[in-house]
């Protein structure tokens, strides 16, 4: 037997409303457990042998929940903060509480979050031992030497000392005159680390300012470009199971800092 949860903790996860919204329904008589109407939502049921009808369909309770955010600049990668909006505000107030975001992004970088309630998935993504490729785009403000995709592939020491991972750099333009007269490059670099500011501190090394950073990927899940900085979307069966994939094992995770 399952663990019993209230009737309308059940139903706001299942994205049905707000609580308030969830009690007026059940007034109304829109909301049927094993066929029977229930006005009263405080009630508890079992989420596995109980059924639940809403509106005449039929609410099936989702244990994990995963999705993709396009994290925009200015949020932080929390659940809770008293200053600035969070990654989970962004969901609204519809989805389920117990959601986190899998790794952190800096509140100025924009990109690929992973937002679940499965710390087992999360705990393997995150481990260090499990070499999952993290991709950023970014812009780096300053002249970027000439040898520096070999700097990167051999690991770096940063400037308080941290070694780090050897990182893969792709330099899709370099050295163009950017806006403020400095010289800019466009780059492409994974690493599998995520040690806190880590991207940045790895151009720092090469005398260059990260000025705009984007994450493309986690291993296998791809940022979806359809969606705008601030949205999200549920991610597709495959992608979970990519993902389950990619993460299984045993190595104990450190966690990861924004980047």
């Amino acid at each position: 037997m399952g663990k019993a949860i209230r009737l309308d903790k059940y139903l706001v996860e299942m994205d049905k409303g707000s609580r308030s919204q969830i009690k007026e329904a059940a007034k109304k008589g829109r909301i049927q457990v094993n066929g029977q109407i229930v006005k009263q939502t405080d009630i508890k049921i079992e989420p596995d042998t109980d059924k639940v009808l809403f509106d005449g369909a039929e609410v099936a309770y989702r244990a994990f929940e995963y999705y993709m955010l396009n994290k925009p600049q200015g949020v932080v990668s929390a659940t809770e903060d008293n200053l600035h909006k969070t990654v989970i505000d962004l969901l609204g107030e519809g989805c389920r509480r117990d959601l986190f975001p899998v790794g952190r992004l800096d509140i100025d970088t924009e990109g690929l979050l992973l937002l679940t309630n499965d710390g087992d998935l999360s705990h393997q993504l995150l481990a260090p031992k499990k070499h999952v490729d993290k991709q950023y785009f970014a812009l780096v403000e300053g002249l970027l030497p000439e040898d520096s995709i070999k700097q990167m592939a051999q690991g770096m020491t940063l400037k308080d000392g941290v070694t780090v991972k050897p990182g893969q750099l792709e330099i899709l333009s370099r050295n163009q005159l950017g806006k403020s007269g400095q010289p800019v490059s466009k780059v492409l670099l994974t690493i599998q680390e995520g040690k806190f500011h880590q991207v940045k501190r790895m151009f720092e090394v090469l005398g260059c300012k990260v000025i705009y950073l984007k994450r493309l990927s986690m291993g296998s899940l791809q940022l979806d470009e359809r969606l705008q900085p601030g949205e999200y979307r549920p991610l597709s069966e495959a992608e979970i199971t990519s993902l389950k994939q990619q993460g299984r094992g045993t190595e104990k995770a450190d966690g990861e800092k924004a980047e």
